[in-house]
């Protein structure tokens, strides 16, 4: 990071890129400086819609993964669907919401839901069908319930697919609002960015982009203290 960056201002400093075309890391930093406090307010308009189609894809994705586990016909028929739903391009679909949605948070809300959905319900998936059959087969001969094996076997072992999954989509979170922003609304860190592109202020674009980044990556690290916090024995896994 500090080559890359060492690099960019090097460029900047020489002249050999046009100031316009690509601001110094120096002037990004004075931008995101000077605009720090109508960053924070656009961020937490952005936030608000990554968190509920977060969580509303979160919601989904377990229902649907528990449903597809439990049922062979579903898994066959629904599984080329949720593939086939990531063939189509984000930034073609974000114009239809708005359409359809208007400019509201309900279109930022769903292209959320729509980019997290996949990630955490193909990790579930996987660790719902990789469950330890020994462990299965011994707590049936023992006379346990469909939930109660659930409960005891499948969930725990579908903890790592569901926060590999998550991990993913807690990136995209973020910037699946900021691309529904930018398409659609004139609030939010995408609203800002169209904002300031039409003024041709390209180091408050760049600051936006810094400021994106370094949310995705508090963001990712919350789920890997959470996940420490929900599987404690994986530290002990990983000594092993």
């Amino acid at each position: 990071m500090i080559l890359i960056l060492g690099f960019w201002q090097f460029l900047s400093y020489k002249k050999l890129v046009p100031e316009y075309m690509l601001p110094s890391p120096i002037s990004v930093g004075k931008a995101f400086i000077k605009d720090f406090w109508v960053l924070l307010e656009h961020s937490k308009i952005s936030l608000s819609e990554a968190f509920l189609g977060l969580g509303l894809g979160l919601t989904l994705s377990f229902i649907l993964a528990v449903l597809m586990d439990s049922f062979k016909i579903l898994r066959k028929t629904i599984y080329p669907l949720l593939v086939i739903t990531q063939t189509v391009p984000v930034v073609a679909i974000a114009p239809l919401l708005v359409l359809w949605f208007g400019y509201g948070i309900l279109p930022k809300v769903v292209l959320v839901l729509l980019v997290c959905f996949f990630p955490i319900v193909i990790g579930l998936l996987d660790g719902l069908k990789n469950a330890d059959k020994d462990a299965i087969d011994l707590l049936r001969a023992m006379g346990a319930k469909k939930w109660q094996i659930f409960i005891h076997i499948k969930l725990p072992y579908s903890l790592n697919g569901l926060f590999a999954g998550l991990k993913i989509s807690v990136s995209y979170s973020i910037v699946g609002a900021v691309i529904a922003e930018w398409l659609g609304g004139n609030s939010g860190l995408g609203g800002y960015m169209t904002i300031v592109r039409k003024s041709f202020a390209f180091d408050k674009m760049f600051a936006v982009i810094f400021l994106v980044i370094v949310i995705s990556l508090l963001l990712m690290l919350l789920v890997v203290l959470l996940e420490k916090w929900i599987m404690p024995w994986k530290k002990f896994e990983e000594k092993l």
